[in-house]
């Protein structure tokens, strides 16, 4: 029987540099952890078929929005749905700085590192990036993930009185914080109103005890 040595998978540097930054282990203080909180604005909701049209992040550190932070890139494609332009104004025509899609991956991996990642509803967002990396040869992202959905849940009051939703919309977590609402639908403002509502809700699971980063991140 002949058998046959796997061959090796090469990856872009900029993968390997992504790769390298979680030798560094994550620190064990609220205070000490960085935090990039993201999203997209994408073709449609159909991970085979659609495409990212933008990505926002803000980077979080000691409670803290640092604004010298924020990531924003918008995308070259060339697939639109009409009905979803009207949401997130995105526009084939419109004047932006856009770059491809791998350049897109590159820099938002060497903005995040191995940060943890805050998103409302993660998973699409995840997802869609991680379908983009697949489309050019490379895994997952390798970071934590929190989703403010599910964290928020974990700040209601325990009571048969109240019956938690399946699903917390992100416009539910604005009115409910007072956030404004002034730049929803797209991928930094909606970035904005998750920071925010992220910073509170991790007060308010602060407040009710035996709060670690550990639990945080499990």
């Amino acid at each position: 029987m002949q058998f046959f040595k796997k061959k090796k998978v090469h990856y872009p540097d900029f993968w390997y540099a992504y790769e390298n930054s979680f030798k560094q282990k994550q620190a064990t203080e609220l205070k000490d952890v960085r935090f990039v909180v993201l999203d997209t604005e994408t073709t449609g909701f159909d991970y085979g078929e659609d495409r990212m049209l933008s990505i926002g992040a803000l980077a979080l550190k000691d409670n803290t929005i640092a604004v010298g932070e924020a990531f924003e890139v918008f995308l070259d494609q060339y697939f639109y749905h009409a009905k979803n332009v009207q949401i997130h104004g995105i526009l084939r025509d419109e004047r932006k700085n856009r770059v491809t899609e791998l350049e897109a991956l590159q820099k938002f991996l060497a903005f995040v590192g191995n940060s943890v990642l805050v998103a409302h509803h993660a998973g699409f967002d995840i997802t869609m990036l991680n379908c983009a990396l697949r489309r050019h040869g490379m895994p997952k992202l390798l970071n934590k993930v929190l989703d403010t959905s599910t964290l928020y849940k974990r700040t209601l009051i325990q009571s048969p009185l109240l019956k938690k939703k399946e699903h917390y919309s992100l416009d539910e977590l604005a009115d409910k914080f007072n956030i404004t609402k002034r730049d929803r639908h797209t991928a930094l403002g909606d970035t904005y109103i998750t920071a925010i509502a992220f910073l509170k809700i991790l007060e308010k699971l602060k407040k009710k005890g035996k709060f670690s980063v550990k639990k945080l991140l499990k």
